[in-house]
């Protein structure tokens, strides 16, 4: 399925100098935030208070949040488990006058009374402290997690491709997940579970886009062998543009309706999403591609041990419409 086709190849290799120069400044620019300021953690990795509050009557979250938020939370996280009666309410620690942490019961007593003055039909159904080293744990998992992906992908990248695109294609992967904290770490938007799930959905669905330009190009080398190495890489990117518009256009119009229309608990999720999606079309055109090709890929790592493919001369009138 196509909405377009382009006739004629976009040099994208000609300019790929330029744009892997933008990529290496803001690529460092997010390494200096990450070690100027540091991720917002939120109360999965630092601890906190969970509680659980139940209502008579479907429970207004906005509401609740305001009132919170008035205690001075501003991480607060409330949402409904159960039905719409049911309430979990997540605080981050704090720090009282003394400078001494404030106790899970100091915590909760606060918050219920706030609520119980708006709605006093509201009860206390749980009280939970989430400690550090609970946050401790789930920090480790996470990064083993993405360690893990990482290892799969450079497998499967070198046994479907060749080396070459591996390192490539990891590289450019790891280009967008570092861009991603780098923002949360500018921006101090709170990281936790759901936007880590974020991160490693954009690790796979940018190497999915990676994957389709560089079979793009492996078969760009059996079909003309009369192009040079950067007119091939040219010519696979310009073939799989308008499935690139389809794709991500279609994936970005749900993760914005879900960043519009989520609620806070999505938001961040959407945020991260939608900040890698951007970044995963850009890293697999001018990061991906053009480290591949300056790596020294060539025709003869990919169709080695396979039968001479026919010639096809560029001067071929279906040149630029074929694959």
């Amino acid at each position: 399925m196509e909405f377009f086709r382009i006739r004629r190849d976009i040099p994208f290799m000609k300019h790929a100098l330029i744009f892997n120069v933008i990529s290496f400044l803001t690529f460092a620019a997010a390494v200096f935030f990450l070690w100027q300021k540091g991720l917002h953690l939120s109360i999965e990795f630092t601890g906190g208070t969970v509680m659980e509050v139940s209502y008579q009557q479907p429970a207004d979250l906005e509401k609740i949040r305001g009132q919170v938020g008035k205690l001075g939370y501003t991480d607060v996280q409330v949402q409904n488990f159960g039905t719409s009666r049911d309430v979990m309410i997540r605080l981050p620690l704090q720090k009282g006058p003394d400078g001494k942490t404030v106790t899970s019961a100091q915590q909760s007593e606060q918050v219920l009374t706030a609520l119980q003055a708006a709605t006093p039909d509201v009860k206390l159904q749980r009280v939970e402290f989430v400690g550090p080293q609970v946050g401790k744990e789930l920090a480790t998992d996470g990064l083993l997690a993405l360690l893990c992906v990482i290892v799969g992908i450079v497998v499967y990248l070198s046994f479907r491709f060749e080396w070459k695109f591996a390192v490539a294609g990891i590289i450019a992967n790891l280009h967008d997940i570092v861009i991603i904290l780098g923002f949360f770490a500018y921006f101090q938007w709170e990281f936790s579970l759901s936007v880590l799930a974020a991160v490693l959905a954009v690790l796979g669905y940018s190497v999915n886009e990676s994957v389709v330009i560089f079979d793009r190009i492996r078969e760009n080398f059996r079909k003309y062998r009369k192009m040079t190495t950067h007119e091939v890489i040219d010519n696979a990117i310009t073939s799989t543009i308008s499935r690139t518009i389809i794709t991500h256009g279609s994936t970005q119009m749900m993760v914005l309706s879900m960043f519009f229309f989520g609620g806070p608990t999505l938001h961040y999720f959407a945020l991260a999403l939608t900040v890698g999606i951007l970044f995963g079309i850009y890293s697999s055109v001018f990061v991906a591609a053009a480290l591949a090709m300056w790596l020294g890929v060539k025709r003869e790592d990919l169709v080695k041990g396979e039968k001479k493919a026919t010639d096809i001369d560029r001067d071929d009138p279906n040149y630029g419409a074929q694959a």
